[in-house]
């Protein structure tokens, strides 16, 4: 195997480990927000944690992929008067958090466990 062929083995792995992280990191962001808008609509356990996995399939399941927009539906449905600029702030932060966590979990593994 030539030196092209290892580097290029390495950015291809490289690439692989980014990609997974980002939708790790995406996953616990929507997890997060859903879990923050369970606790806007009064919910708690059980029905807080099954809530957030709405918000985490609707990453999957929406025609714009966007959770942000499945939360606003959610408030208004329940005269919530949040509107979607806010969400999407609250959206950013638990990017930022989820990022930190996602990245924190990975550096305790070290890097041969990913």
């Amino acid at each position: 195997m030539t030196t092209f062929d290892e580097r290029e083995k390495a950015f291809e792995a490289k690439y692989r480990l980014d990609q997974e992280t980002a939708f790790k990191v995406n996953i616990r962001r929507d997890k997060l927000l859903g879990l923050w808008a369970a606790e806007q609509m009064g919910l708690a356990g059980d029905a807080a944690k099954g809530y957030a996995l709405t918000v985490v399939d609707a990453e999957f399941s929406e025609s714009d992929h966007d959770p942000s927009h499945k939360v606003a539906r959610d408030f208004a449905a329940m005269g919530i008067a949040i509107d979607e600029a806010t969400i999407r702030a609250q959206k950013d932060r638990m990017f930022e958090l989820a990022r930190e966590q996602v990245l924190g979990e990975i550096e305790r593994r070290g890097p041969l466990s990913r």
